[in-house]
């Protein structure tokens, strides 16, 4: 049995690291988009996300059709969307932050589901959430336009959706590998990437984007693949599967930290007072979310 006090040590520091990959990751997503345009990076980052593992890994006992909605949705929903926006529309930190209200799109999907009512402290979190929303949305200094804006959240609504997805395959087998998963269902997010990047981008923009592609961009992908992916999303499941949700998905707040904290160190990106406050308040909302029903219970005791 877990601690009840939270995680032990060991898996703290492992849970510090996954929110470390993710959150740093915008930084390497933007370097790969200088030369890469972001739908072949998507479909790049997919590709070797199968390719050579589906080689060894057995094809999760999930139906197919599953494999393929959290494929789509992940791949050509979340990524797809989250990178076209990153190539000038706003930047790595405030898209590590806005990204975030997956939270509120995956509990609303949840009561749509089950048909859960929305409680009041949930109604708090999101009118604090939009708030911030609302202040980078009135500042146009390039940090991120209203259709920049608007595509992160349609990636947070498809990473919502491939949460639900992911959560009913896990609930139809308890001892689902998580990384197989992920592997498995890469095969279905190529088709969608590539008629896109193919109909948007087109084969010559692609092919140079590739040619032009220096050490450090093949690094990015590989990152993309390997540490965000691969490493990220299976130690992710490793850690839902032997603590509580409530311990471990808390910790998903400390993503937008690292992620303004690496662009503004890395990247320069000025973290103005308009920056802090939206991102106080996203992260008030976020945190009154996920954290108030725990809260609460101990109040009550």
């Amino acid at each position: 049995m877990p601690p009840r006090h939270g995680l032990p040590a060991l898996h703290l520091l492992l849970a510090i690291a996954i929110m470390a990959v993710w959150g740093t990751n915008f930084v390497v997503i933007k370097m790969a988009l200088a030369h890469l345009p972001p739908l072949t990076l998507a479909l790049l980052r997919f590709v070797f996300v199968f390719f050579p593992l589906a080689l060894v890994l057995p094809r999760p006992k999930v139906p197919w059709r599953n494999l393929a909605l959290y494929g789509v949705l992940i791949g050509a929903g979340q990524f797809g969307l989250l990178f076209t926006a990153m190539r000038g529309q706003i930047t790595p930190g405030l898209a590590s932050l806005v990204v975030q209200t997956q939270v509120f799109f995956t509990i609303g999907l949840s009561m749509r589901l089950t048909g859960e009512r929305v409680a009041r402290f949930q109604i708090a979190a999101l009118l604090l959430a939009t708030a911030g929303l609302a202040v980078i949305l009135t500042h146009t200094d390039g940090s991120a336009t209203p259709l920049g804006l608007a595509l992160v959240l349609c990636a947070a609504l498809s990473w919502s959706g491939g949460n639900m997805v992911a959560r009913r395959a896990g609930q139809a087998d308890p001892k689902l590998n998580m990384l197989a998963y992920v592997v498995w269902s890469a095969l279905f997010a190529v088709p969608p990437l590539l008629a896109f990047a193919l109909l948007l981008e087109g084969p010559q923009a692609m092919a140079a984007g590739i040619a032009a592609a220096d050490g450090w961009t093949w690094g990015a992908v590989a990152w993309q693949s390997v540490g965000n992916t691969m490493f990220g999303y299976a130690a992710w499941g490793w850690l839902l599967g032997r603590h509580p949700a409530a311990q471990v998905a808390p910790m998903a707040l400390m993503v937008p930290v690292f992620g303004l904290g690496a662009s503004a160190l890395l990247l320069g990106e000025p973290l103005q007072v308009w920056k802090l406050a939206a991102f106080a308040l996203v992260m008030a909302g976020l945190a009154l979310g996920m954290l108030w029903p725990r809260i609460r219970m101990r109040m009550t005791r």
